[in-house]
């Protein structure tokens, strides 16, 4: 099975093409695409930028120009669930985007509207086991693992009250950029997908410090989780 493996940043990617063997890079548009073997699995990785747009864009060529059988999503996110510290580490059981607003036209806040599908994208159980266990596996204490819903949005959440509305709403356990719309290009695709994300944030009032303080090592973290999923592979 060939993985195409997304980071919206440099910084979690980096760590990838480190370890990749037979590494080529291939550009598509303003795009870059690495390709190689990894503990003997054929990837495609790259990194799309930030928000939903660029990380659907890079999906849809990763499955349509790559041929990619399954998507793996990884970085860093801000806590919803207050449970959650800084470089703890979640693993989507789906997606959703929490900026999606059709109330006026009585439907529910992140539904899609006048689409047949679901809105809430529900990952892939077998790529959720593999990445559950190799974060697992990854992450010693006292950081947790946990399973549970992301939510995306092209906005930087840095507000404890918005925080709050959107862990209510939507029961998320991490809200960032990028997730839901891989997830959606994956699910009408007919692609597996899971996305991995270390907490770099509590998205509170400290979130641009923190942010900035732990992007590095939470970003080290995701990869080494990822990195773990293809050797169990």
């Amino acid at each position: 099975m060939k993985y195409g493996i997304i980071g919206a940043m440099k910084e979690e990617i980096s760590f990838f093409l480190e370890s990749v063997e037979e590494l080529t890079e291939v550009n598509k548009g303003l795009l870059s695409f690495y390709t190689g073997t990894w503990h003997g699995q054929e990837v495609v990785i790259s990194k799309c930028g930030v928000g939903k747009v660029n990380a659907a864009m890079t999906a849809q060529i990763l499955i349509d120009c790559f041929a990619a059988e399954a998507i793996i999503f990884t970085g860093v996110a801000g806590g919803a669930d207050e449970q959650l510290n800084v470089e703890d580490v979640i693993v989507s059981t789906s997606c959703q985007q929490h900026d999606l607003d059709a109330s006026p036209l009585g439907f529910a806040r992140g539904t899609i509207p006048m689409y047949d599908g679901p809105s809430d994208f529900p990952a892939d159980e077998r790529l959720i086991r593999a990445a559950y266990a190799a974060a697992s596996t990854v992450v010693g204490q006292p950081l947790k693992v946990r399973k549970g819903k992301i939510v995306s949005g092209d906005q930087f959440i840095a507000d404890k009250k918005m925080v709050g509305e959107l862990r209510q709403l939507f029961q998320a356990s991490c809200i960032e950029m990028e997730g839901a719309a891989v997830a959606q290009v994956a699910h009408f695709n007919e692609v597996p997908y899971v996305v991995i994300r270390s907490i770099s944030d509590k998205a509170n009032g400290e979130a641009p410090e923190s942010f900035e303080a732990f992007v590095v090592s939470a970003a080290r973290a995701s990869s080494k989780i990822v990195e773990e999923i293809m050797r169990q592979l």
